[in-house]
């Protein structure tokens, strides 16, 4: 399994999208073979399912890394937001959390003073 992860991590050394998809669908192929272990099935199983989104990023350049950092950081200020009821208070503590924010591109959420 050490050597299946390896070989799927290698996947993103290729530049070419049409040999990136070609890789990635002989190695789920490969993955199905009887002589691998049940993990082994479900991984190829996955790559040859999921591979058009894989290789995606070999035509775009882009992931959703940054979205998925911003998911991060929302549930992580709503594990610790404990008792905000308040949609414009926990908007401001995920805003703060993220670091300083620009209040004057968010208007609509500036605190007012007590």
């Amino acid at each position: 399994m050490w050597h299946a992860k390896q070989v799927v991590r290698s996947i993103y050394e290729h530049r070419d999208p049409v040999l990136a998809l070609e890789f990635v669908t002989r190695t789920g192929q490969d993955l199905q073979d009887e002589d691998h272990p049940v993990e082994a099935h479900l991984l190829g199983r996955t790559l040859l399912r999921r591979r058009h989104q894989i290789c995606a990023w070999h035509a775009s350049g882009v992931t959703n890394g940054p979205t998925e950092a911003i998911n991060n950081l929302v549930k992580r200020v709503k594990r610790v937001a404990f008792g905000i009821v308040n949609h414009r208070n926990w908007r401001i503590r995920a805003l703060l959390y993220a670091g300083r924010p620009n209040w004057d591109l968010l208007r609509t959420i500036t605190p007012t003073s007590p």
